[in-house]
């Protein structure tokens, strides 16, 4: 059976090295092989940098001591992505970005519906992993919505292949259902890491901006990474990336961020279901 990959697209830039570096030690846990993407308005010009991808491929392949491919496709970076990831057993994407002066860009392309409409998880990073072993500390926000439940599966995926301690971050809600529906959701992820024997803590916001303050919470913590995920937008049958998403995306902490649609496939990896049975 055919390795899983983790695909990072790659444009020769800091930030994609920065990916690939991340790419590197998630490859390390999940035993997956690695493919740089290159894509190009023309293939004619692919030719003009095969010899440069190749080189990075031998270089880090050899430095790191993993199995590294490569490829070159035409089209726009945006349409391709997803159609590639799902053809080809990719796992995750993992996406260089350029913090909130790149996301002007990023949130004003294709590059967030290449997020949502995808069935493979995004982990998008700002800067070179640190010295110390990757993912210990995530941040996972909880809120009232019927699709936070799913975000455990995700959470527990991380458990089992990295060891994360799960910090869970939940808002202060006046609304007095949508508050019960919030403790709906406590109650559930309680059950589910107290079934899987998870490490975990509930931290509670104190106040509306929730983006922000789990930002400045997994600053004190020294988080590693911080779990989203896109959600049904009312009134429409597609997911979506809201302004709060779309701020932890670009975090000025430069925190990675790994985004998941509901509708995201776990089902390969088997193990643990987030169902409460």
């Amino acid at each position: 059976m055919e390795k899983d990959t983790l695909l990072v697209p790659w444009d020769f830039t800091e930030v994609a090295e920065y990916a690939l570096l991340h790419a590197i030690k998630i490859s390390k846990k999940l035993n997956n092989k690695i493919t740089l993407l290159h894509v190009v308005k023309s293939i004619k010009k692919g030719d003009e940098v095969q010899d440069q991808l190749n080189k990075d491929t031998k270089k880090y392949s050899d430095e790191h001591k993993v199995e590294i491919d490569s490829a070159i496709i035409e089209g726009s970076l945006f349409d391709v992505i997803s159609d590639y990831a799902e053809q080809n057993n990719v796992s995750i994407v993992i996406m260089g970005t350029h913090g909130i002066k790149g996301m002007q860009k990023f949130t004003g392309s294709y590059a967030l519906k290449v997020i949502v409409g995808s069935k493979i998880p995004f982990i998008v990073v700002q800067e070179a992993p640190t010295k110390k072993e990757i993912f210990k500390d995530v941040i996972l926000p909880l809120d009232y919505r019927i699709e936070a439940k799913q975000k455990l599966q995700w959470a527990l995926f991380l458990v089992k292949y990295f060891g994360v301690k799960v910090n869970i971050v939940v808002p202060t809600i006046k609304d007095e259902s949508l508050a019960k529906k919030l403790l709906g959701n406590i109650h559930f992820a309680e059950k589910i890491l107290d079934k899987y024997e998870v490490h975990y803590e509930i931290h509670k916001l104190e106040g509306s901006h929730v983006a922000e303050e789990a930002i400045t919470y997994a600053k004190e913590i020294d988080a590693d990474m911080v779990l989203i995920m896109t959600t049904k937008d009312i009134g429409l049958t597609d997911y979506v990336l809201g302004a709060q998403e779309q701020y932890i995306i670009a975090n000025p902490a430069r925190i990675p961020v790994m985004v998941v649609n509901p509708r995201t496939d776990l089902s390969r990896y088997g193990g643990f279901s987030a169902t409460g049975g």
